[in-house]
């Protein structure tokens, strides 16, 4: 089709009740944006479904005139999507709804449902969900993707607490995915992505917290070896309980960062404690004991927690580097320091170290295609790039950062990866291999375009 051809797409608005944007209308740019502000998607058309039918809809559409979906709903991660020209830009964001059992400690939430959506009812009910360091992620895209957060260490993946999937697959049949249910596709949509279908909810298990012992220790960033040392040595002692993050942050010179933190550099240790703050607190003392500039730990409930990380609020641009690390030698802590910190000109905002292991290296039998991470840390790192110097500037040094590293890289978890990446590099070959079966089953032609994308078995990506 071609993309200035409006007028095929009639068919798709009368269907939609006119709820679709294409590149002659007003709302052209805002309908196509992506959160990272550097990608610039260009698809045939946008549409904002409302309800199931609506999905349906666009999803017979795109099959009857050569085109393909690409489900949305936030726009993070999507980078990695690539050229939309032959793509029906797929945008739950209408598509609202969240609905606790807090009796089964349950969720159901539609496509359109952030993490911000969720955490705080959750948290009104004494129940945690596993969600991720920012409410502004659609609780789909990072369900399917895996789902690494506050609580990973305790109870795992976010994708392996889903407990069934609605989605509308490629030849227009809105189905329910569970254990009982199209048990193979069930395994595939739990950390195999977006490739087989739009979903147009998803179901997970809560779980019973009532508060947690959480909160940032910052230090000038001119101590950044002593803190981070002193942080990867406690590692190895941390409880299960304990999910981490050691980190260099510039903050930018903006006007909604603090006064205390606006324009400064800072080295920081994050953590939240599923326990209570006598142990908590035990447990850090040894970062405690050097003497933090700004000690932010107390008691929270979990919807206290969804910010902690700092995330951007609003869309900005950025470029980012992402690796996941075995065992570190103290040595690599200096090497990591030199190319991120003091001395080193990072033009860099973040970049992290995030503990690993517990929980997400024991796999169970019900887990999903998705069942573990391999190695003990997770790297990355983001530069805010603002023109075309910046921009090199950074892509030079996050370079520096993963070749730093590099010795001791043993995978990468594909959420994190927010350029195009061969997503087979993301699995073990025999999960990947299942996942393309799969594929095959429910979607033979490659309707569904996924940012990380599995190809029918037998086919090449598109």
């Amino acid at each position: 089709m071609d993309t200035a051809d409006t007028t095929a797409l009639t068919g798709l608005r009368e269907a939609l009740s006119d709820r679709v944007v294409t590149r002659a209308d007003a709302g052209w740019d805002s309908a196509r944006q992506a959160f990272n502000l550097a990608v610039d998607q260009q698809p045939v058309a946008v549409a904002f479904p409302g309800d199931e039918a609506d999905v349906v809809a666009a999803v017979a559409f795109a099959g009857d005139h050569g085109l393909r979906v690409a489900p949305q709903c936030t726009g993070h991660n999507a980078g990695p999507l690539g050229r939309l020209d032959d793509t029906v830009l797929l945008r739950t964001d209408a598509m609202q709804g969240v609905d606790i059992d807090a009796q089964a400690r349950r969720a159901r939430v539609r496509a359109g449902a952030t993490w911000g959506d969720v955490v705080p009812e959750a948290s009104g009910l004494g129940l945690a969900a596993l969600h991720g360091s920012t409410p502004d992620v659609g609780v789909v895209g990072y369900c399917l993707g895996g789902g690494v957060g506050w609580y990973a260490r305790k109870w795992g993946l976010g994708t392996n607490s889903v407990t069934a999937v609605e989605l509308v697959t490629a030849d227009g049949r809105l189905l329910r995915a569970d254990p009982d249910h199209e048990a193979d596709l069930f395994w595939a949509v739990r950390g195999g992505g977006g490739s087989f279908g739009a979903v147009t909810a998803l179901e997970f298990a809560l779980y019973p917290v009532d508060e947690v012992y959480a909160g940032a220790l910052f230090f000038p960033w001119e101590r950044a070896a002593q803190v981070l040392h002193t942080w990867h040595e406690l590692l190895p002692s941390l409880p299960d309980e304990m999910t981490s993050c050691g980190r260099i942050l510039q903050f930018p010179a903006l006007p909604e960062v603090p006064d205390a933190l606006r324009g400064r550099p800072f080295v920081i240790v994050e953590a939240v404690f599923v326990g209570d703050e006598v142990d908590g607190a035990s447990l850090l003392r040894p970062l405690r004991d050097l003497g933090p500039e700004l000690d932010a730990f107390a008691m929270a409930p979990p919807a206290g927690i969804t910010q902690l990380h700092m995330d951007p609020p609003h869309p900005v641009p950025a470029d980012s580097a992402h690796q996941l690390l075995d065992d570190l030698p103290a040595t690599a802590i200096d090497e990591f320091v030199a190319v991120t910190g003091p001395g080193s000109g990072s033009p860099l905002v973040s970049a992290e170290l995030r503990h690993t292991g517990g929980a997400l290296a024991r796999p169970e039998s019900h887990h999903g295609a998705l069942s573990t991470l391999p190695g003990s840390l997770s790297m990355f790192a983001v530069g805010m790039p603002a023109d075309a110097v910046t921009g090199a500037a950074i892509s030079t040094q996050l370079a520096r950062v993963t070749e730093a590293l590099a010795p001791y890289e043993v995978g990468h978890a594909l959420n994190f990866v927010e350029a195009p990446f061969p997503t087979a590099e993301g699995y073990p070959p025999e999960t990947f291999r299942r996942l393309q079966a799969v594929k095959a089953a429910y979607d033979p032609t490659d309707l569904f375009r996924a940012n990380h994308p599995v190809p029918p078995a037998g086919a090449a990506l598109k």
